[in-house]
């Protein structure tokens, strides 16, 4: 048998390996890198104020692992011990980042500190909840392992790449390069990979919102989108319909519906059953924040039943809703959709403290859902797309609780090092908006403009349905102000309408791998300097 064969064989072999969460050398390795990543990536939404996804970094030192030249590394070949090991970095780094530090920042600048720590023991249930329910419902109806998940595809497709070598690695290289440089001239190298990914109509939607946005005051004769709250109003709407329509397609399925839904590992009878467990969870978790918070005495008993009941919803709603803009697009609007619920519970005239709680709690559960489904998609592409149900079943809880614990360690982390950033003044930009919001006080006019655009918002999500999450998507685009994305995201559609998707195989992957590689440690150097 040749060299070649050898390896192939080799692959094989460990192709179906059924590798624990909790065997040593990549329980051990994954925990270092989880901190890392964990402290890294705070150092980042601080200063650069994003953070970048370290999917791609945990597969890259993964692989770059397994080529050391000594016995005990060479088990890291193994595809299923690298997708573990980057499933737990990237926990780490979006929980400590995205949901644990901008909630409990949150608390700093308002100058409350004695709620700080309530709140990262509230946002590490929302981490941990929102990860253990995505695991429950992922490949289902309305989150299937078959949709798009463009990170998720990006992770599978170099770690792939990585292991074959050949015309794969070529390519994945080619867009590497092509990513990196893109990424050094701000061009949006990672938002034209990801629409030969995603789906057509939700990138297309989300291009034209980003322009419409970025150019709102030559458009529309001077009025600039940013400094009003039509945005938001579209959201609400378009985000409600999309809520309706995922529920109506679960609860309303007929006889013949779960006929169909068998060809998912979660049929929707069992996801009706695990949305109704999460809904328990999320109310269980929030009255937890409210005792250890202290706030239950804040507020009349109707008050904080109707807080609870809010904070229940709002945070079960952000999660699908975040995860559904994930899946279609590779964006999770947590910020976005956060401030929505924050802005609906002014309304409801929630004390300032509660408020804030709120909105923290609901923070957390967005970002998790949408990692812990990108990480699956890698999982399910490199355990052979679903095809040995047994085999995905048993991968896919292996990355579930190694997704958990890093979780867990990345809120950990922030509760260590959080005194260290804030005697700095550093912070995450997002918080401080959330500061200042619910701070302001409820505005009649404001709610009004909320429910006017709301209405359009419903409308275009009612046409293109929940399948395409152009609605959402749209409104996404509203809320962030980079037109250059958005012009070349709607670009690459155009290219490929023309063109088809073949010519971008794994090159798609590789723009996406290479702007993250270069944003992440562009990120990094200015973060430290």
């Amino acid at each position: 048998m040749s060299g070649k064969d050898h390896k192939k064989e080799e692959y094989k072999k460990v192709e179906k390996e059924r590798i624990s969460a909790f065997e040593p050398p990549t329980f051990i390795l994954g925990m270092v890198l989880s901190v890392l990543s964990a402290i890294i990536c705070m150092q980042i939404i601080a200063k650069v104020g994003v953070t970048p996804n370290t999917s791609i970094i945990g597969a890259i030192v993964a692989m770059v692992i397994a080529r050391i030249p000594m016995q005990s590394f060479s088990k890291f070949r193994s595809l299923e011990r690298q997708n573990l090991i980057q499933t737990t970095v990237s926990a780490a780094g979006f929980s400590a980042a995205n949901c644990g530090f901008l909630a409990v920042s949150i608390f700093f600048i308002l100058g409350e500190t004695s709620f700080i720590m309530p709140m990262a023991i509230g946002s590490l249930i929302g981490v941990v909840i929102s990860i253990f329910v995505v695991g429950t419902i992922y490949d289902s109806s309305i989150f299937p392992a078959e949709a798009a998940w463009p990170p998720g595809v990006a992770t599978a497709q170099a770690i792939q790449a990585g292991d074959e070598g050949g015309s794969k690695a070529k390519r994945l290289l080619q867009g590497l390069i092509l990513g990196a440089v893109g990424s050094h001239f701000n061009l949006p190298a990672a938002g034209i990979g990801i629409v030969f990914i995603a789906n057509i109509f939700s990138m297309a939607g989300l291009g034209i919102g980003l322009i419409l946005r970025g150019y709102s005051t030559i458009i529309f004769n001077g009025l600039d989108l940013g400094t009003t709250y039509i945005p938001h109003g579209i959201m609400i709407g378009a985000g409600v319909m999309a809520l309706l329509q995922s529920l109506k397609s679960i609860f309303g399925s007929s006889k013949d519906d779960e006929d169909k839904s068998v060809n998912y590992t979660q049929s929707d009878k069992k996801t009706k059953r695990n949305l109704g467990m999460g809904i328990g969870l999320f109310l269980l978790g929030a009255l937890v924040l409210a005792i250890v918070s202290g706030i239950v005495t804040e507020m009349s008993a109707g008050k904080f039943i109707l807080w609870l009941i809010w904070a229940t919803f709002s945070s079960i709603a952000a999660m699908l809703l975040v995860g559904m803009a994930a899946m279609q697009s590779g964006w999770f609007p947590g910020f976005a959709i956060t401030t929505i619920f924050m802005t609906i519970g002014i309304f409801f005239k929630f004390p300032v403290i509660p408020l804030a709680l709120l909105t923290g709690y609901v923070t957390s559960v967005g970002p998790c859902f949408a990692d812990m489904g990108y990480d699956l998609k890698t999982g399910w592409i490199l355990r052979g797309e679903g095809k040995d149900k047994e085999y995905e079943l048993y991968g896919r809880k292996q990355q579930v609780i190694i997704e958990i614990i890093g979780g867990i360690v990345g809120v950990l982390v922030v509760m260590l090092t959080m005194n260290i950033y804030f005697g700095s003044d550093l912070m995450p930009p997002v918080s401080r908006v959330f500061a200042t919001t619910v701070s302001a006080g409820a505005d009649i006019d404001l709610m009004r403009t909320l429910l006017i655009w709301a209405i359009p918002g419903a409308v275009l999500q009612l046409i293109f349905g929940s399948k395409k999450m152009v609605g959402v998507l749209f409104a996404t685009g509203l809320l962030i102000n980079n037109p250059i994305y958005g012009i070349g995201v709607l670009a690459a559609v155009v290219v490929r309408l023309i063109f088809g998707t073949e010519f971008m195989e794994i090159r798609d992957a590789g723009l996406i791998a290479g702007d993250g590689l270069y944003g992440f440690f562009s990120a990094l150097i200015k973060a430290m300097f």
